[in-house]
């Protein structure tokens, strides 16, 4: 019998390492999806903890906004941490953390904030408590315990005393007004009333 050549020899064993090598491979795998760690059932998912029933009995929003444009032109956007809608019929709903800010047309900013505050539908008015403190891009800024502000036109009113700082001094009154100017419309003016006391800063 004639002995086989080498080269033959190699292509036979190469043709069995094409067989032999995947199916090895294969054991491999099969051995590792064996021996990997069995899942156990009781392992909780983690989820965020959410008091269902609280959030029944008193159902809120998490961080509310509102936009919309006053008769004259302004533009008045709100937003809040949390808002809780009213649970009885008439019942205003309440915000917290509440944010609001007022562009009026000929270019002025008032922001204010709140601790507290609510939407009165019927009366038009975003009513603001808890301490408020408004700062204008004409460089007042006021502090009182509350103030409103109209929905559908411009006006922005304390509700009692407060105390405020701005370009000729510091200014101590009972009431406080923001709105059109009815000799000039399109402009708008900040007037103070109620005793007012004002303190000149020569510095300002």
């Amino acid at each position: 019998m004639a002995a086989q050549r080498p080269d033959n020899l190699h292509s036979r064993l190469v043709a069995w390492l094409k067989i032999v090598l995947p199916l090895a491979a294969l054991a491999v795998l099969s051995t590792l999806f064996l021996v990997a760690r069995t899942i156990n059932p009781d392992d909780a998912i983690p989820y965020a903890e959410v008091d269902v029933e609280g959030l029944v009995r008193e159902p809120r929003i998490t961080a509310p906004t509102w936009a919309g444009i006053t008769s004259d032109g302004a533009a008045l956007s709100v937003e809040a941490a949390e808002a809780r809608p009213g649970q009885t019929a008439g019942e205003e709903g309440r915000a917290a953390s509440l944010r609001a800010r007022l562009e009026t047309p000929d270019g002025a900013v008032a922001s204010l904030v709140a601790a507290t505050g609510s939407l009165d539908g019927e009366a038009r008015l975003l009513r603001l408590g808890g301490g408020v403190e408004l700062e204008t891009s004409t460089g007042y800024h006021l502090t009182t315990e509350a103030m409103t502000a109209g929905l559908d036109e411009t006006d922005v009113r304390s509700v009692g005393a407060l105390e405020a700082t701005g370009p000729v001094g510091r200014i101590d009154a009972g009431s406080m007004r923001l709105s059109e100017d009815p000799e000039a419309p399109g402009s708008y003016v900040l007037t103070f009333g109620n005793r007012v006391k004002l303190v000149y800063d020569p510095t300002k």
